[in-house]
């Protein structure tokens, strides 16, 4: 039998993080914040190129890692990025500006994610990324769902819940969330949804014509 964490070793291993990367990883362990893991950075990379994103919305900034692989994906892309920690998007700017990423294609955003997204525009984005917790979740992805354009993409991340999802004696109330979104999403005529097990889990929803 395959062991599980022998493969998320080697899959997170195949990745290669640039030097910005890298520190801004390093600074995720200062802050004690979780970024994706580099096998998720390649996947959102690889949706961002297939894409050719020019417009990209990001909630949860973290230290930019997520936001370096968006952009690594498309280097010609914008990224506007939320988040509540405004030491936390230093540490991003910081980032992005290593990257040699200036700021006028990296817009960082602090405030709370539902009270911004509302005001922003409809149809305007080509992925819309998702990292803030399970808190909201609904909401939120309803929200991402109306500023993603046709053909565009939502990801959730940190979707599996350290394994909670999977296990039916978890009931705490984000399980129970992010099992409906789920349910919600796959059921749905108006999305295709799969998810990326790799790292803490992916959630990938593709919005149809309708």
């Amino acid at each position: 039998m395959t062991n599980p964490n022998l493969v998320k070793k080697y899959t997170d291993s195949l990745p290669v993080e640039s030097e910005p990367m890298k520190r801004a990883r390093d600074s995720a362990a200062e802050v004690e914040i979780s970024p994706v893991a580099p096998a998720v950075g390649a996947q959102l990379a690889v949706l961002s190129a297939s894409c050719r994103a020019s417009s990209i919305l990001e909630v949860g900034t973290g230290t930019g890692v997520s936001g370096l692989w968006l952009l690594h994906g498309s280097p010609k892309a914008t990224l506007t990025s939320i988040d509540l920690e405004l030491e936390h998007q230093q540490h991003a700017r910081r980032a992005f500006t290593a990257a040699g990423i200036p700021s006028t294609r990296a817009r960082l955003i602090a405030g709370d994610a539902t009270t911004v997204l509302p005001r922003m525009n409809e149809s305007s984005y080509d992925i819309v990324l998702l990292d803030a917790g399970s808190e909201h979740v609904l909401e939120l992805v309803e929200q991402a769902l109306t500023l993603v354009r046709v053909g565009g993409t939502v990801c959730v991340h940190d979707v599996l819940l350290d394994g909670a999802i999977a296990d039916p004696a978890q009931r705490g109330e984000d399980v129970q969330d992010m099992r409906a979104l789920i349910s919600t999403l796959l059921a749905s005529d108006a999305v295709v949804t799969a998810i990326n097990p790799a790292g803490a889990g992916l959630l990938q929803l593709t919005r149809l014509p309708d």
